[in-house]
């Protein structure tokens, strides 16, 4: 397994497992344990979920299999993010984001005692606050740090506007942002956000690669369509599925992307593993990045 360095405290694996879909696994916290357990014998060592998954259930139950095997915590890097509440409204819940000093800290506090965890390897904020207050986002954050509560401190789904101003509060020290990319998906090439990381080395992490299944599955939607198309022609060009075409086209950019999987079968982890080891030709590379039809090559 390829490895990454993010910062002088962290190195991830290059692929790394996402946790959001747990709670519709029905996993008992033995069998729980033994996903785990497999992943890391496959050398995918980094575990990333969030507060907000499932309402804190995703959270807890990964708790329960630290403290049944405790053992594997020491064999992993774990990330969790904050930021993102709901409260009830007369039309249901209502979502809302706060980033305060007392709610980052309290967060992280809640998040730990329901991992059965110390400290966590990376905490990230989960989504841009319109009420963002860059100064005392980053007092909290870096008060964490001080306190042991987490190593490295980043973001997830910000535009570089907001990362440059976190990032200028905090004196540099935000390692990653977490961002949606895939061959329908391009917010953050159009942003500007994959230059400024690419500029400053800093690695992102990449949620819904195949864009939730929809690459793949979604017979509605031209982009989809499209994109799939010219995947197809190249998984017969390369002799890989199409899936590991996309992670090949991923990790195939110059900024250092690691990819999330938010499988539950160990087989589609495989896919992105065996990405790895293949090298796509520039030019098939372009060929996926135009396919959509929402980005052009000038």
């Amino acid at each position: 397994m390829q490895s990454i360095k993010i910062s002088d405290q962290n190195t991830f694996s290059r692929i790394i497992q996402g946790f959001w879909r747990l709670t519709d696994w029905n996993l008992t916290t033995d069998e729980l344990v033994d996903f785990m357990k497999a992943r890391i014998e496959l050398g995918v060592t980094t575990f990333d979920t969030a507060e907000i998954y499932a309402d804190t259930e995703c959270e807890r139950q990964m708790g329960l299999a630290f403290e049944r095997a405790p053992e594997l915590r020491q064999k992993i890097q774990l990330v969790s993010k904050t930021g993102i509440f709901k409260v009830s409204a007369d039309d249901g819940m209502f979502g809302y984001y706060d980033t305060s000093y007392e709610r980052i800290m309290r967060s992280c506090r809640e998040s730990l005692k329901r991992l059965h965890c110390d400290s966590l390897d990376l905490y990230l904020i989960h989504r841009e606050d319109p009420l963002l207050d860059p100064w005392e986002t980053a007092r909290a954050l870096l008060d964490l740090q001080k306190q042991g509560l987490v190593r490295d401190i980043g973001v997830s789904n910000f535009d570089p506007f907001k990362f440059d101003a976190l990032q200028k509060a905090v004196g540099g020290r935000l390692v990653t942002n977490q961002i949606e990319w895939n061959p329908v998906c391009f917010e953050h090439f159009r942003s500007g956000m994959m230059d400024y990381l690419c500029s400053n080395r800093i690695h992102p992490m990449i949620w819904s690669p195949l864009a939730g299944g929809r690459l793949f599955r979604d017979e509605q939607d031209p982009h989809c369509a499209a994109a799939r198309h010219e995947l197809l022609e190249l998984s017969r060009k390369y002799g890989a599925d199409p899936s590991t075409i996309v992670y090949a086209w991923i990790l195939r950019h110059p900024v250092g992307a690691l990819p999330l999987v938010g499988s539950q079968q160990l087989s589609r982890l495989q896919l992105a593993i065996d990405a790895l080891s293949l090298k796509l030709e520039r030019s098939d590379w372009y060929r996926i990045y135009a396919a959509s039809g929402q980005q052009q090559i000038r």
